[in-house]
C-alpha cells in the first residue's frame, strides 16, 4: 500500500485516542476514572438544545454558505464587539466545524511547505500535526526557565527567514497558564513588525479564575487595516460545554478569510446548518451557564491541587485557568507514556502523557469530571505509586493487592 509523505508523518490524536480507550473499559465494565479528558460535563445551554430541537423538527436542515449562516455570523461579529471591543465585518468571519478546523484552515490559507510555525512549550497536542499536514515544520519553543510563560525573546530567538506563523494558547492547554500581558502585547507588536501571521486560540478565554479577566489582543495590535495578519479563533466547544456540536469561528482580514472559505467550501462545503442554529442561540442567549461552568471548573481545580499537594514528590502549577492541571511526575516515572500506561492497567485511570504536550515526565490532568472522580482518582494514583502506599486498595467491591513495587 503506498501512503503519502505527509500520512505517514502525522501520528494518531493522544487525546482522541484516550477517550476511545476510556469508553471501551466502561464498555466492558471496569470502573475507570478518566482524568485525560477535556470535555465538560455540564449540559449545553438550554436555549442551544431548543434551537437544534426546533430546526430539526421542521426538517428544514440544508446547505449553508461555506462561511456560515448569517446568523451566526451576526453572532460572533456581536460577541468579538462584546468581549474584544473590535467592530468587524461580515465578510472578516468564517464558521467551522470546530475552533480545530478553522485553524486547520487558517493555515492551509497562509503555509506553503518548509514554512516554519511558532508554539510555546506546551502546546495542545495538534498544533505540531496540523502544521506538518500543510507541508510547513512545526517549531515549539520551551521557556528558558522551565516555567509555562514564555518570553518575546525565545519566540524572537526561534524566528528564521522560515517563519510564517505564530500560535498563542492562553489560557493554555494543557497547564491552564495564562500567558502575562505583557508577554501578550509583546508578541502581538513582534508579529507586527516582523509580518508574521499570528494565531490566537482563544477557546478558553472566558474559563478563567481568582478574578482575572481575559486579556485582548486587539488593545496592543497597531494595524487593524486589511493588511492585519491578526487571526482570533474561538467556539463553543469548551465555554458552552458543546463539545460535540463542532461549531468554531475565525476573524480576520476579509482576504484571508476569503481565502479560508474557498478551502473550506472544498473540504466540507462548511459546518452543519442545525448545530450552527444551536450556536447562534448558545451564543445569543441567557449566559448564565458559562459562569456555572467557569465557577465549578474553578472549585474543581481547587480541589485537584489541594490533592496534588499532598502527593509527595509530585510538582504542579496552579492553573489560571481551563480544564487541566499539567503535573511533574517525573520523581517517579521520566517516561511520561509508560506511566500513563502503568496508570490506567493498574488502578483505571486515565491521563495523558506530557511527552504529547511537548514536556517529558508530565501528566495532564482534567478538572472536568465530578469531585469524587478528581480526590478518588488521585488517590489511586498516589496508592499506585507512593511505595509508602499500603498494600491492598478497594475499588469498589474489588481488591487490588499491589504486586510491583
Amino acid at each position: 500500500m503506498s501512503i503519502s509523505l505527509i500520512g505517514k508523518s502525522i501520528g494518531e490524536s493522544a487525546t482522541l485516542k484516550l477517550n476511545e480507550t476510556a469508553a471501551i473499559l466502561r464498555a466492558k465494565g471496569e470502573p475507570v476514572i478518566h482524568l485525560g479528558g477535556g470535555e465538560p460535563k455540564t449540559k449545553p445551554p438550554i436555549d442551544a438544545l431548543v434551537a437544534a430541537a426546533g430546526l430539526l423538527s421542521s426538517g428544514e436542515v440544508r446547505y449553508t454558505p461555506a462561511d456560515g449562516i448569517p446568523a451566526l455570523k451576526q453572532a460572533v461579529i456581536r460577541y468579538t464587539e462584546e468581549f474584544y471591543r473590535r467592530k468587524v465585518a461580515p465578510e472578516q468571519v468564517m464558521a467551522s466545524g470546530g475552533a480545530k478546523q478553522a485553524i486547520m484552515v487558517a493555515l492551509q490559507a497562509i503555509l506553503n511547505p518548509q514554512d516554519e510555525v511558532i508554539f510555546p512549550v506546551p502546546y495542545w497536542v495538534s498544533y505540531p500535526e496540523m502544521v506538518k499536514l500543510t507541508g510547513a515544520v512545526p517549531v515549539p519553543v520551551r521557556p528558558d526557565d522551565g516555567s509555562f510563560q514564555p518570553r518575546i525573546q525565545e519566540i524572537e530567538r526561534n524566528v528564521t527567514s522560515y517563519t510564517k506563523a505564530v500560535i498563542i494558547n492562553s489560557p493554555n492547554n494543557p497547564s491552564g497558564v495564562m500567558y502575562s500581558e505583557e508577554f501578550i502585547a509583546d508578541v502581538v507588536r513582534f508579529c507586527e513588525k516582523r509580518g508574521l501571521y499570528l494565531i490566537m486560540d482563544d477557546i478558553y478565554h472566558r474559563l478563567i479564575f481568582d478574578g482575572r479577566k481575559p486579556i485582548n489582543c486587539y488593545d496592543y495590535a497597531e494595524d487593524l487595516s486589511e493588511n492585519s495578519k491578526l487571526v482570533v479563533i474561538n467556539g463553543v466547544s469548551k465555554q458552552y460545554a458543546m463539545t460535540g456540536f463542532r461549531i468554531g469561528w475565525a476573524v480576520a482580514n476579509k482576504r484571508l478569510i476569503e481565502v479560508m472559505t474557498n478551502i473550506q467550501g472544498h473540504q466540507t462545503s462548511g459546518p452543519s446548518s442545525l448545530l450552527q442554529h444551536a450556536a447562534v442561540a448558545a451564543i445569543n442567549g441567557v449566559q448564565s451557564s458559562v459562569e456555572g461552568l467557569r465557577m465549578t471548573l474553578e472549585n474543581n481545580r481547587n480541589v485537584m491541587m489541594a490533592q496534588l499537594d499532598a502527593f509527595d514528590g509530585v510538582k504542579a502549577t496552579k492553573p489560571d485557568g481551563t480544564f487541566y492541571c499539567f503535573a511533574d511526575f517525573s520523581t517517579y516515572e521520566k517516561d511520561s507514556t509508560k506511566l500513563a500506561e502503568f496508570l490506567v492497567e493498574k488502578v483505571r485511570v486515565v491521563t495523558v502523557p506530557g511527552v504529547e504536550f511537548g514536556m517529558e515526565g508530565y501528566l495532564r490532568l482534567s478538572t472536568c469530571g465530578s469531585i469524587k472522580d478528581i480526590t478518588e482518582g488521585i488517590e489511586r494514583m498516589k496508592w499506585a505509586l507512593d511505595p509508602n502506599a499500603p498494600n491492598e486498595l478497594y475499588i469498589g467491591d474489588r481488591k487490588l493487592v499491589r504486586d510491583w513495587m
